[in-house]
C-alpha cells in the first residue's frame, strides 16, 4: 500500500514504466485481482499518473468496501487532482473505518493541498479526538 511509513517514492521512470506495465499485464487476465491493482495505483500515483490512479482507488473501494486505506490512498487521489471536499469525505470515511495515523496523514505531501487549510485542519482535530474517544470507550 503507498500510505505506509517509510516507503520509499525515489524510483527510476524506467522502472516504474516497466512496473506498471507489468501490473496492466496482470490486470488483463484478473482485473479483481486486488494486490495488483493496490500496487498499480501505488505507481500510477508516484509516476503522476493521479487520474488513472484515482481510477484504480475508486475500483478497489468496490472491492474492498471497508478498508481504511483504501479510502485514504482514494482521498490523497482526490486531492492529488484537486477535488478537496471528494477528498475530506473519503478521508472521514477512512478514519471512520479506522484510520488513525494521524502523525503520517498530517504529513503526507498528497494531501497538501487540504493541509493548508484551516478547515480542514480543524476537522482533522476534532476527527481525531472522536478517535481518542472512541478507543478509550
Amino acid at each position: 500500500m503507498r500510505k505506509e511509513p517509510g516507503v520509499k517514492n525515489s524510483r527510476k521512470k524506467e522502472d516504474l514504466d516497466y512496473e506498471i506495465t507489468f501490473y496492466e499485464g496482470v490486470l488483463q487476465n484478473a482485473p479483481d485481482f486486488v494486490e495488483a491493482l493496490s500496487a498499480i495505483g501505488d505507481l500510477y500515483t508516484r509516476a503522476g499518473l493521479w487520474q488513472k490512479g484515482l481510477e484504480v482507488d475508486i475500483k478497489l473501494s468496490q472491492l474492498r468496501s471497508e478498508d481504511p486505506i483504501v479510502f485514504y490512498n482514494l482521498a490523497c487521489s482526490y486531492c492529488l487532482l484537486h477535488q478537496p471536499a471528494l477528498a475530506l469525505s473519503y478521508l472521514t470515511r477512512a478514519i471512520d473505518l479506522g484510520y488513525d495515523d494521524f502523525e503520517y496523514l498530517k504529513g503526507d505531501c498528497d494531501l497538501d493541498n487540504l493541509l493548508k487549510d484551516g478547515h480542514f485542519q480543524k476537522h482533522i482535530k476534532q476527527l481525531e479526538k472522536k478517535k481518542k474517544l472512541a478507543s478509550k470507550a
